[in-house]
């Protein structure tokens, strides 16, 4: 009976550790999913001021959207260090959300005025910083999609039983994925200079 006992002890600690690695694994998975998409925003946010800076010789008249774009660049770049720290974290990945429709809305208003400067859609280094706007605004859309996809299956292991008993005694928390408001999907930030 005590060999009995102590058989179903053994198998209940190795299923244990087991299912508590699984959380661990998981959720290694969507943190370096969220480390991906923070090397797009730091890219990305790398190349806005410069953009600002090659439009502004053209955009001489249009102080205050420049200063808008550089400001929301600044919120959203410190919403992503947030975000960073504490990926999957529901206040911080809101933020971030927020600070990223800012940002696009900004970005819209700045291409918006753009169209009506010849000079500068005609700009070789204003069509370079463009294409590769686009190209890394690809990529962060691919990366979150990557981090949404760890995210669900972490919650996912962490719901399922006997997972759950597990998870909850040790501290695994639901995380957030990043999701986008739907307008800003339907209005996406269009950089054509061509």
């Amino acid at each position: 009976m005590g060999t009995i006992v102590l058989g179903i002890l053994v198998i209940a600690a190795v299923l244990s550790v087991t299912w508590y690695n699984r959380l661990i694994d998981l959720r290694n998975r969507y943190k370096n999913a969220f480390s991906q998409i923070d090397v797009q925003l730091k890219r990305r946010y790398d190349l806005i001021p410069n953009l600002v800076e090659t439009a502004k010789g053209y955009l001489r008249h249009e102080r205050q959207t420049l200063e808008a774009v550089i400001a929301a660049r600044n919120q959203a770049s410190s919403a992503a260090q947030r975000a960073a720290a504490t990926p999957g974290d529901a206040a911080v990945m809101r933020d971030l959300a927020g600070a990223e429709t800012a940002l696009g809305g900004a970005l819209g208003r700045m291409f918006a005025l753009t169209e009506a400067y010849p000079d500068l859609k005609s700009n070789t280094t204003m069509s370079q910083l463009s294409e590769e706007l686009t190209a890394t605004e690809n990529k962060v859309t691919f990366a979150r999609q990557a981090y949404n996809d760890a995210v669900m299956a972490y919650n996912t292991g962490r719901e399922s039983f006997p997972a759950s008993l597990i998870a909850g005694a040790a501290g695994f928390a639901e995380a957030r994925s990043w999701e986008i408001e739907r307008a800003v999907e339907r209005d996406a930030v269009r950089v054509s200079f061509a």
